[in-house]
């Protein structure tokens, strides 16, 4: 016998039988051709240096977290660690400068990242990225924003806190990043060995670490949120109004920071009932340096990354399900040499688009009819020995046809 295989540590299979998940993608999807979002699709992998410019040196993305391999070529290679970047290479690599802007771009796709597994944590997981490239529009925020919200309630889930702030722009942060430095140098004993590292390439990641002392201990320290510029401050108080407008209710925090460099003004989090890693369900911001990181022109642009296992915990907690999707005709047979007879009819059934399955295991009619109850038939065909068949719907009272055509 040989030794069975399993999936790699960190790593889940998604099966038929999880409805639930499907249900995810398919609301997704059909929510995304609702708000005029087209999808894309980028390698699993990217050059490191793609993630290295544009996620920070100091972030934990970099620093601890990605999957970075030489090919036999030598070159430096990562499993897709995140989704913003790889869509903003895209969009400078096939031209979208020129196409009408904003490109309104989403993705729903596997990232990388090396981490202690647990549950809702995964090294491979699913995540949907929503990019709005091209914009400078607070009320482009306010939509993607709005975006997260309503897929929230169209799939059950009610337990959830906004949290929202503006980090500023280039105008503003040099005096505030002054000012943090300042307290930071007057807090010596806060300057641990993370604290130092983040603090040496991107001091505003300091609010990003994992020591709640330190956490705590930076509530004192003086915030972004409250050293805005006036352009700034006018773009986050469009973006609160827009939100107002929505109906979308959300909790302002000075101290929200983003993990990663390319962020600009707008950045938020949704926070579900999770008291543990899994508490974000969905985090973003407007990221107006991103394109000219990757080589393009000053592009303004907003997005989010939702990772799809957390919001599928925050639903279960919830008591979501998910049925099968049903089938309109399940075709049974009688003897298995009627099947020929009726293939054709059921291509031409499901040309027209209706769902149709039949049994390929041999099964008796008893068997065939419970595999057909399984799937959630609505409408049962007998092909009978007689030529005839016999029409089984849900509501009615049996009946034989002569002739496929009648059903």
């Amino acid at each position: 016998m040989s030794s069975k295989f399993q999936a790699p540590r960190g790593t889940h299979d998604v099966l038929p039988r999880d409805h639930l998940w499907w249900h995810v993608i398919r609301t997704i999807e059909e929510q995304c051709a609702q708000y005029g979002w087209s999808r894309v699709s980028t390698p699993g992998f990217e050059e490191t240096a793609l993630f290295e410019r544009t996620s920070g040196e100091a972030s934990d993305v970099v620093h601890k977290e990605m999957y970075t391999f030489r090919d036999r070529g030598d070159r430096s290679l990562t499993l897709r660690a995140e989704g913003t970047a790889p869509i903003a290479r895209a969009y400078v690599e096939h031209g979208l400068t020129q196409e009408p802007q904003p490109v309104k771009a989403y993705a729903i796709a596997p990232m990388y990242r090396y981490s202690r597994p647990g549950r809702g944590r995964y090294r491979e997981h699913w995540q949907l990225s929503l990019e709005a490239i091209g914009s400078a529009d607070p009320a482009v925020d306010a939509e993607v924003i709005q975006f997260y919200s309503e897929l929230l309630r169209r799939l059950g889930v009610t337990e959830w806190e906004l949290q929202l702030n503006s980090i500023g722009d280039a105008n503003c942060r040099p005096q505030y990043v002054a000012r943090l430095n300042e307290w930071l140098d007057a807090h010596p004993e806060l300057v641990d060995e993370e604290v130092a590292h983040k603090r040496a390439t991107s001091v505003l990641q300091v609010f990003d670490v994992k020591n709640e002392q330190v956490l705590a201990a930076l509530a004192e320290a003086p915030k972004i949120g409250e050293a805005l510029c006036d352009a700034c401050s006018e773009h986050f108080d469009a973006v609160k109004a827009h939100l107002d407008q929505y109906g979308v209710p959300y909790v302002v925090d000075p101290a929200l920071v983003r993990g990663l460099d390319y962020y600009t003004r707008t950045t938020f989090e949704f926070v579900g009932p999770e008291e543990n890693v899994n508490s974000t369900i969905c985090g973003g911001g407007r990221y107006d340096g991103l394109v000219e990181a990757v080589g393009g022109p000053v592009t303004p642009g907003i997005g989010f990354g939702a990772g799809l296992e957390r919001l599928l915990l925050a639903m279960e907690r919830e008591g979501a399900i998910a049925q099968a999707p049903r089938l309109d005709l399940f075709v049974a047979f009688e003897e298995p040499d009627l099947r020929g007879r009726v293939l054709p009819q059921i291509a031409n059934w499901r040309a027209e688009g209706r769902s149709v399955d039949t049994d390929y295991a041999g099964r008796s009619m008893k068997g065939q009819l419970t595999q057909a109850q399984r799937l959630g038939a609505d409408t049962v065909v007998v092909a009978r020995t007689d030529g005839s068949y016999e029409v089984r719907r849900r509501g009615e009272e049996d009946r034989v046809v002569s002739s496929l055509s009648e059903i």
